[in-house]
């Protein structure tokens, strides 16, 4: 998504750079993959407030993110990005050469129509999906897994990312 950056009509507005969100999908999202979500408005189990001025917002339904990409050698075509008010990066809708819908965090540079795939031999661009020790000394990389096939813990949110420094040869663990 590119960057909108306002001319300086008043001091508020000086420097103002904000996310433009027209590529965005204007629509609702598939329900089949969306589910309920529940507020807690900062209350426990006995609803007793716990965290006190928490609370309120707008109402959510939470998308499920398919963060393992357990779907190998399989090609996926990207349908559209959409908005996510769970969290701060934007989701991609993509659909499997099978035909099973999923969501996964929209990499940069990446639209509709775009082909990723999960593979061990995938080539390195955005929103391919592969094991660290396929991935080459360098590459900056988002949504890594702490443990092979959790899914993934860290880079996650909008702006974040990791980059491979090294491996240890003694040991399967990546720096």
């Amino acid at each position: 998504m590119a960057l909108k950056q306002y001319k300086p009509t008043s001091p508020g507005q000086r420097g103002l750079v904000l996310v433009d969100r027209s590529q965005l999908h204007k629509g609702a999202p598939v329900k089949k993959l969306t589910e309920g979500l529940s507020k807690k408005g900062g209350r426990n189990n006995n609803g007793r407030i716990t965290a006190r001025r928490r609370g309120g917002g707008h109402k959510r339904t939470y998308r499920v993110i398919d963060f393992k990409r357990r779907k190998w050698d399989m090609e996926a075509t990207i349908e559209r990005i959409e908005y996510d008010p769970n969290r701060s990066a934007f989701i991609a809708l993509i659909t499997y050469e099978d035909g099973e819908q999923a969501y996964i965090i929209a990499p940069q540079r990446v639209g509709a129509g775009d082909k990723v795939v999960a593979s061990a031999k995938a080539d390195v661009k955005p929103g391919n999906a592969m094991p660290l020790s396929a991935v080459p000394i360098g590459t900056i990389v988002h949504n890594v897994e702490l443990k092979a096939g959790a899914g993934g813990k860290i880079a996650r949110s909008a702006g974040t990312y990791v980059q491979l420094v090294g491996r240890d040869q003694a040991m399967p663990f990546c720096v």
